[in-house]
């Protein structure tokens, strides 16, 4: 049986006798199956997720399908696209999953698991994140996460402080069941419930304690080193433990000038869920933090010095330790300036090659020796890409010899590592684009290799992620699907997943519905839906971008050009911090208005579209329709002029 189209006039009590077809047990007295009574009536119980609904005037233009075999019933948009779909799935005749969408994909989904007409189980979904949360006792809290990864845990502790809500923060802490699904006993574990006990009484005092959190404060991003393995061995746990160390969240919190930090400590993983093994703290106005020591990690150090020794050393870090954890803090913390003379950047990187050597030299643990392998491995490697570490190279064809013959587990990181690095280095000594063109098709056989070498590691996913975009950068565009595919379905439950189904949303907007939306650098949100009835023009770009710069001469007289005449550009800048920005456009004399979210490349408007390349342009029609997806000035002004049409396949 095909769908069938119902018009949003069509009285559903009809449909409901014919089809029997099922609603929402909240709403068992009510038979209204229409566009209005749906987008009206239904909401996600859990407000903090971005879903598309049209504005009203356009619910006329939005219609219903009734599924195969009456199980239920699909809303599209105005262009079709999906907007809710709520399902019967175990033909009983009654509604028991609901689902919401945002560009066309389903971003959360609520569950009636036991058919008592009330929702016990909540999901994100696709760009929506990775949480899956359970609420066992019907009353629209979640009592406990079955899926939730580390940045969404940084998230939801933030909101838990700002709404000093123990509900919210208790799912997130290690618990006595966490425990004993890890096999963790004895002092250990009496040590991290401890860390957590009293979360209500403590997470009240967060307000008075620190200004940083308040009715303002918004979360921004996550930040954490590692994570790293302790292996079974160590604490005799059921297997390896998955831990992260010194993770913080950043937050704004009404103050331009300055950036809060939010000190989450150590997490922990159980299952496919991140824990907190500390209540969260906020730092100081001036981001002066404390980061305590992990519980878990210390003691894997502490611990393997044997039972004399432990019994003696009390429950502090070694002296020459702590004072190398302190300095390589400092580090992290103050980089030099961008702009910063060679010289500086070089010491900068050669001290930090010293301090963890040191540290790993420090270490008595294989577990802690592999942790600052791989900072020691990244940081060699972010030198060498940037150009600031002469030394690097050698540094890291040097310690893969070593690694491959001490630590095995550690060949796929080193390698990817040390290739990336040799990539970067030949590209930047290349002047000749024939040259550039065979390096760049060696680093894409490199990457096919290393993936067809090491299909699990924990770079593997990031690998078949670069590929999709060196492949698209390419203008390969079939392959770049097709390995954005390959993430999204081997890899599903990792970071680059999400930013593969960003990139497979942004391939596939040519002739859909644009949802944009985000914080306006003047203040209050902008929406793609403001510009409904004009040509637009929506430009993702930074200021260090020089083709971005190079466009902007031209931009400017198409603006001031066709202005009256219907068109508008939206700028959403991809700048770490808002101050450049303003400063830029005032500068060049940009008049638009501009989107602007912390994080660069890994706020929400770039990931929710894959961005990988700036400037990146959405040319939008009057129906708010993308005619372009990779716009070029030259496209908008082909467009603007009537010339020719841009071609929807580009």
């Amino acid at each position: 049986m095909r769908p069938v189209a119902l018009n949003v006039r069509f009285v559903a009590a009809l449909l409901f006798v014919v089809f029997s077809l099922p609603v929402s047990p909240a709403q068992a007295q009510k038979r209204e199956v229409t566009v209005d009574y749906i987008l009206s009536t239904f909401k996600p119980q859990h407000a903090d997720v971005d879903i598309d609904t049209p504005e009203k005037k356009e619910w006329a233009k939005c219609k219903v399908e009734i599924l195969d075999d009456n199980r239920g019933y699909l809303v599209l948009g105005p262009a079709g696209q999906p907007l809710r779909k709520f399902l019967d799935t175990t033909g009983k005749g009654k509604t028991d999953q609901w689902g919401y969408y945002n560009g066309g994909l389903e971003v959360y989904r609520e569950i009636d698991t036991n058919g008592n007409n009330k929702i016990d189980q909540i999901r994100w979904l696709n760009l929506g994140g990775t949480r899956w949360g359970i609420d066992a006792d019907e009353d629209g809290k979640i009592e406990e996460w079955k899926m939730i990864s580390a940045e969404e845990v940084s998230r939801m502790a933030v909101r838990a402080l700002v709404a000093q809500d123990a509900d919210l923060l208790t799912p997130l802490l290690i618990n006595a069941d966490d425990l004993k699904v890890l096999g963790l006993k004895g002092s250990l574990g009496e040590r991290l419930l401890a860390s957590v006990e009293n979360a209500a009484t403590k997470l009240k005092k967060q307000p008075r304690a620190s200004k940083v959190i308040t009715p303002k404060t918004v979360w921004r991003r996550f930040d954490s080193s590692g994570p790293g393995v302790i292996p079974a061995e160590t604490h005799k746990t059921k297997a390896d433990l998955f831990v992260t160390e010194n993770a913080m969240a950043f937050v704004d919190y009404g103050d331009a000038q300055k950036q809060g930090i939010v000190v989450l400590g150590e997490m922990l993983r159980v299952g496919n869920v991140w824990k907190l093994t500390l209540i969260p703290s906020a730092s100081d106005p001036e981001g002066n933090v404390e980061l305590p020591s992990g519980i878990v990690m210390f003691e894997s150090a502490r611990g393997a010095v044997g039972p004399t020794a432990a019994a003696t050393a009390g429950d502090d870090i070694p002296a020459e330790t702590k004072a190398l954890f302190e300095q390589l803090t400092k580090l992290q913390n103050s980089p030099p300036a961008p702009n910063a003379a060679k010289a500086e950047w070089e010491k900068y990187y050669k001290d930090l090659d010293f301090v963890l050597v040191k540290l790993f030299n420090a270490a008595t643990t294989d577990a802690d020796h592999e942790q600052w392998l791989r900072q020691l491995l990244d940081s060699i490697n972010a030198g060498v890409q940037a150009g600031h570490y002469s030394k690097g190279m050698d540094r890291l064809r040097q310690l893969e010899k070593e690694i491959k013959k001490e630590y095995p587990r550690l060949a796929a990181f080193v390698e990817y590592r040390r290739t990336w690095a040799e990539y970067t280095l030949a590209m930047r000594a290349s002047e000749d684009d024939d040259a550039r063109g065979k390096i760049h098709s060696q680093w894409l056989k490199d990457l096919e290799v290393f993936l067809e070498k090491y299909p699990k590691s924990d770079d593997s996913a990031e690998a078949a992620l670069q590929l999709g975009f060196e492949y698209e950068y390419a203008i390969k565009v079939e392959k770049a699907r097709g390995w954005y595919q390959k993430v999204t379905t081997q890899f599903p439950k990792t970071e680059a997943a999400s930013r593969a189904g960003g990139a497979l949303l942004r391939l596939g907007m040519n002739g859909k519905l644009l949802a944009l939306s985000g914080a306006s650098l003047a203040g209050g949100t902008l929406d793609t839906k403001q510009f409904k009835g004009n040509t637009l023009l929506v430009v993702f770009w930074d200021t260090r971008s020089k083709p971005a710069a190079e466009d902007l001469p031209a931009l400017k007289e198409l603006y001031d050009q066709h202005r009256s005449k219907g068109f508008e550009i939206l700028g959403v800048n991809l700048d770490p911090e808002a101050d450049v920005v303003t400063s830029f456009i005032k500068q060049r004399g940009i008049s638009w208005p501009q989107i602007h979210e912390e994080g660069g490349l890994e706020s929400a408007p770039a990931r929710k579209f894959g961005i990988i390349t700036l400037p990146t342009m959405f040319l939008v029609d009057p129906d708010g329709k993308v005619i372009s997806r990779s716009a070029s000035v030259e496209d908008v002004r082909s467009q603007l002029n009537g010339e020719k049409p841009v071609e929807k396949g580009k």
